[in-house]
């Protein structure tokens, strides 16, 4: 007789599968509810960090500003004031954006937050290198190398939040690409242009722009690289050295993006006592937008009382030493040539070097540090500068022979090189 097999689970067996099943149902609303609550718990952290970075800011104010009576502000309330926006605060950028509005309130040069989606947050700190390797650079750039991807352009925002180019720097994408100062970029491969995050991921690799120029809509390439900026700098300095013909005579012409540090001072002696720009009639000497960092001394470049020295060693290798250059100058400089280029300006102008041809310059004339604070970077003035026992800052340098130039009209040229041109040309 055939055993018959009760295929029916035993009442233990159902219920077992019954729970199973229940708790099967429950998982997911289960994950729901932890990762609601992981999102949440991410969310008050990073609500707390920008507080936290709000307080360190205000804190670092408070006690490293210049003017330790804090140009008469109650820096307490202002932090009351404050507090609220910090904490509503739902990004970086919007962070920094309430940060710099209670840093206005100061009406002080050098004095801003930068985050890593400004080009000057890198500028800054490939600058201000040395004294942040003392305050956390290893953090923010593990092995000390600064970089960040671009196409080598200074800008600022205009209207709607776009960017308008200031400056474009010699040998770079951007002026293999045929961008100009006054271009003002809407776009980047279709999306809104910015001037960091549109390039990460994008080296090497071709990105459309879509710029107004002259108030027409047109598209252009450019390939973004990995940009070490204080190189950049460096090597716009060198890339820009050329000779310009007019009027049967040779002008030189040399543009120092950034002053801060001697190697660039180095190398434009270098410059200068090399051909073409030795054999020149005369020079310009641009100064016009980009960092400062200039010191006075720089100026004996253009003591014709000093000699010039060459050594050679014993494999005949030769360079000069204390370059003079003894021919004629002109200076250019505009809104954006600020900090030690403006004491290079107050000097060249007053002692009689040569003319100063341009707008007045931005009176940001106070001596500042850089501190690393949260995901950014505090540019705070620290010490106040006279010059000659006058305070340039918020009154700039008025040139010698005044130009105006709209960075907006990139269809006018640059008039300011034109009239110096002329000027040194004796046209």
């Amino acid at each position: 007789m055939k055993k018959v097999i009760n295929s029916a689970p035993s009442r233990r067996h159902f219920l077992r599968l019954t729970s199973m099943a229940a708790a099967s149902a429950l998982a997911p609303t289960v994950l729901c509810a932890e990762q609601r609550e992981a999102g949440e718990s991410a969310a008050s952290q990073a609500v707390s960090a920008r507080i936290a970075t709000f307080e360190e800011v205000w804190r670092t104010v408070r006690d490293r500003f210049y003017d330790p009576d804090l140009h008469g502000l109650d820096w307490s309330e202002v932090r009351e004031r404050y507090m609220p926006d910090a904490t509503e605060a739902s990004s970086e950028e919007a962070l920094a954006s309430v940060v710099n509005n209670m840093l206005s309130e100061l009406h002080a040069s050098h004095t801003r937050y930068y985050t890593p989606h400004e080009p000057e947050y890198y500028q800054l700190c490939g600058i201000f290198a040395g004294a942040l390797r003392r305050r956390g650079l290893e953090r923010a750039f593990p092995g000390g190398r600064i970089s960040y991807p671009g196409i080598g352009v200074l800008s600022r925002v205009g209207m709607q939040g776009r960017s308008m180019i200031t400056g474009v720097i010699e040998g770079t994408p951007a002026q293999q690409a045929s961008l100009l100062a006054g271009d003002e970029i809407v776009l980047a491969d279709g999306a809104p242009f910015q001037p960091v995050q549109s390039f990460r991921g994008k080296v090497g690799k071709e990105v459309v722009l879509g710029l107004r120029r002259s108030g027409a809509f047109m598209q252009l390439p450019v390939t973004p690289l990995d940009i070490e900026p204080n190189q950049m700098f460096l090597d716009g300095l060198k890339a820009s050295a050329r000779i310009i013909r007019a009027n049967g005579r040779s002008i030189g012409y040399v543009h120092v993006w950034c002053y801060a540090g001697s190697v660039y001072q180095r190398t434009l002696e270098h410059l200068l006592s090399q051909s073409p720009l030795n054999d020149a009639d005369a020079l310009i000497w641009d100064l016009r937008d980009g960092w400062g960092g200039a010191i006075p001394e720089y100026l004996d470049l253009f003591n014709t009382r000093a000699p010039t020295m060459q050594v050679t060693d014993r494999n005949g290798a030769s360079e000069f030493e204390n370059v003079k250059w003894r021919k004629p100058v002109a200076m250019l400089v505009n809104g954006g040539t600020r900090s030690g280029k403006e004491i290079l300006a107050y000097g060249f102008k007053k002692y009689r070097l040569g003319e100063v041809i341009g707008s007045r310059t931005e009176g940001a004339v106070l001596a500042a540090t850089a501190f690393l604070i949260g995901g950014g970077l505090l540019l705070l003035a620290v010490e106040d500068v006279r010059v000659d026992g006058e305070r340039l800052e918020g009154v700039g340098v008025a040139p010698t022979i005044e130009v105006q130039a709209d960075p907006a009209s990139v269809s006018l040229g640059d008039p300011q090189l034109d009239r110096a041109i002329a000027v040194l040309s004796g046209a």
